[in-house]
């Protein structure tokens, strides 16, 4: 009984003696300490307390669409983290190739009565993809708040980080250093962050008194050789910098230009997007833009949890401004 006490108090950040209130029923805790108790408890293995035990766990579903990009795990853990500080249980879904789809897992987090989900990219992001299960959770009037912009018309609320003042960032720095042919990596067409990025880039060049030519903007899927093969071909088109919607798609561009025998950032400038774990640790290290995880992630569970509790959160998104993080992948442009 002593161990258990310990553990789930130093699990929670709590005394024992608070520990000790909640699993006997005892007034003096807040409502929201005795969720994190009880849902610690479910956590580390233990058994309620018999009168607890008609009590769910508050169980709350997040989906991502992969944890090889780095930024989708670091996202996963500010929001776990402020899950559980609400005494919330985050129930972790990540789709795999082939393997259990978005509406798989909204099934099954149906079927485990969840609280709310948090879509930490996903579907939802692309305008002819499959919706049906979202409008499941709406029907259900289940509290759900998406991470990254969003199609219009869901009507969840939305986190997102902007994905225009990201491109301009980028676009400038590059202009800076007397880059005129800047070439884009972008995810697929109905991709709405991709096609904010696009726009902005498109604004950007025509500021610059020129057209952003369509052979200088390359569509890809969200992977490493994705990025190497889109880059690839944007260096055939004569381009000497590159913005990518991923760190990741930023690392296929640096390879695509070593395969080519060119030089990052001699005869190649590459930028990414996100500043996910290791790119400062890369060679050379990457200039990209940094989202804000922290503030989002904690934004994100604020929203899902005013829901929870029955509050009124704002309709549309909250924009949050992106920083650029100059490092060693971009240099003044050759010649």
């Amino acid at each position: 009984m002593t161990r258990r006490l310990a553990e789930v108090a130093r699990k929670v950040g709590v005394s024992e003696a608070t520990v000790s209130r909640v699993l006997n029923g005892k007034p003096g805790v807040s409502e929201t300490t005795r969720q994190s108790v009880l849902s610690a408890l479910d956590v580390l293995g233990y058994e309620r307390p018999t009168q607890l035990r008609g009590e769910r766990a508050r169980l709350v579903g997040l989906v991502l669409p992969e944890l090889q990009n780095p930024i989708f795990p670091a996202l996963a853990e500010v929001i776990g983290g402020s899950l559980a500080q609400q005494g919330l249980t985050p129930v972790l879904c990540t789709q795999t190739k082939g393997g259990v789809s978005e509406a798989d897992y909204v099934e099954l987090l149906l079927q485990q009565q969840v609280s709310g989900v948090v879509f930490a990219g996903g579907l939802f992001a692309q305008a002819e993809a499959p919706h049906d299960h979202y409008k499941l959770l709406a029907d259900r009037m289940i509290p759900v708040v998406l991470v990254n912009a969003a199609i219009i018309d869901l009507g969840f609320p939305c986190v997102a980080c902007d994905d225009a003042v990201a491109v301009d960032q980028a676009w400038r720095h590059l202009e800076s250093l007397g880059h005129e042919r800047t070439g884009l990596v972008l995810g697929p067409i109905d991709h709405v962050p991709s096609q904010r990025k696009l726009a902005a880039a498109e604004e950007a060049a025509r500021r610059a008194g020129r057209e952003l030519p369509e052979e200088h903007v390359e569509r890809t899927m969200f992977s490493l050789e994705g990025g190497q093969a889109a880059a690839a071909r944007l260096l055939d088109q004569g381009v000497t910098g590159i913005i990518c919607a991923s760190d990741p798609l930023a690392l296929g561009a640096v390879r695509a230009a070593r395969r080519r025998g060119l030089s990052v950032p001699g005869d190649v400038s590459v930028v990414g997007y996100d500043d996910s774990a290791f790119m400062s640790c890369t060679e050379p290290p990457l200039t990209t833009v940094r989202q804000p995880i922290e503030a989002m992630g904690r934004a994100a569970v604020e929203l899902l949890s005013t829901q929870i509790q029955g509050g009124d959160v704002p309709p549309g998104e909250l924009l949050f401004e992106p920083e650029l993080v100059v490092r060693g992948s971009t240099g003044q442009a050759p010649g």
